[in-house]
């Protein structure tokens, strides 16, 4: 039995928590705000998040950071990608030199444009005990115990193979890469492409615009994720394609959500008023297409989303614009 920290009692955070609970581990789970977590502790259940899956009665939830990572093997990031580096601020002095350390989150910090890994390891250090955990995975569907796969990246071997063996379970499959540049451009920018899938679904297209925005989509991030060192393969698998499929076409997905209501009209304020939970995609744009610049790779997808978003263009002018595009071979 492992000692496990996880820091954010979000929807993924909790998830994770109780799987692993389920799979045989003491976790500890942080949440900054002391309210929710009091009801985690006293009502077995994050009633805010994941209200109908109990938690696992290995699952500890603190409002204390120290108290999270006392002793743990190890530390799984969940939190949303703007308060990553605020959230390892505070942990760093307290976590064990020896504990892995598992980003679980998905984007492109803003400012810096670092991956989250690049995050981690300039506030943690030790990029050997880093690792990614992405792929297509809805919170909800791992709590409840239904088949997931999902994919483990690090640039240690040793660092992966040990995610991969303590995090499995008999509902979680897990494989592992020393792609991590390409296992997290996937995770990052398939959130945009859901938002532009979203928007078509709003607007009523149909399912072969569907089948082309996930089809170029899929070759927007591949082109991304291979100028920054990742592989085109990679983006083939479930960190690529499987987690863009699943973001565009779930039922339970943010930023296709988002999409959809931008599609029918929706202003994007009234829109995240609306949301208890983050859409990284929105975030993420602004940051895919600033990358992008930075590595003279052009985005189409996340460039018209960026317009759509800010107000600059309606959804049906921006998906005309794509197909108005100077067509080229594939």
């Amino acid at each position: 039995m492992s000692r496990i920290a996880i820091l954010g009692a979000g929807s993924w955070g909790t998830a994770l928590a109780i799987h692993l609970g389920h799979a045989g581990h003491h976790v500890r789970v942080w949440g900054r705000d002391p309210k929710l977590v009091a009801r985690m502790a006293s009502m077995r259940a994050n009633t805010e998040y994941l209200p109908d899956v109990p938690l696992h009665d290995a699952v500890e939830p603190t409002d204390s950071i120290p108290h999270a990572l006392d002793a743990a093997d190890f530390l799984v990031v969940a939190v949303p990608s703007h308060g990553v580096r605020h959230v390892l601020n505070l942990a760093a002095p307290a976590v064990p030199p020896t504990a892995v350390v598992v980003s679980g989150t998905k984007g492109i910090e803003a400012d810096t444009l670092l991956r989250m890994s690049e995050v981690l390891e300039a506030e943690l250090g030790g990029p050997g005990r880093i690792a990614v955990l992405s792929g297509p995975s809805f919170a909800l569907e791992v709590a409840r115990e239904r088949p997931t796969a999902l994919s483990v990246a690090s640039r240690d071997a040793a660092t992966a193979a040990r995610v991969q063996k303590e995090f499995r379970g008999r509902y979680l499959r897990l494989y592992v890469t020393d792609d991590v540049a390409g296992v997290e451009v996937g995770g990052a920018v398939k959130n945009v492409i859901a938002i532009a899938a979203g928007a078509a679904e709003g607007l009523g297209l149909g399912h072969n615009a569907m089948a082309a925005l996930i089809t170029r989509g899929l070759a927007e991030m591949s082109r991304l994720a291979c100028a920054i060192g990742g592989r085109r393969e990679t983006l083939g698998g479930l960190s690529g394609l499987g987690d863009l499929v699943l973001t565009c076409t779930g039922d339970l997905s943010r930023n296709r959500r988002v999409g959809i209501a931008l599609g029918r009209g929706c202003h994007l304020d009234e829109i995240l008023a609306g949301m208890r939970m983050v859409a990284e995609g929105v975030r993420t744009t602004g940051a895919a297409l600033a990358l992008g610049a930075r590595h003279g790779v052009e985005l189409p997808i996340a460039a018209q989303m960026a317009d759509v978003l800010s107000g600059r263009r309606a959804p049906q002018e921006a998906l005309e614009e794509l197909m108005l595009r100077r067509q080229r071979a594939e």
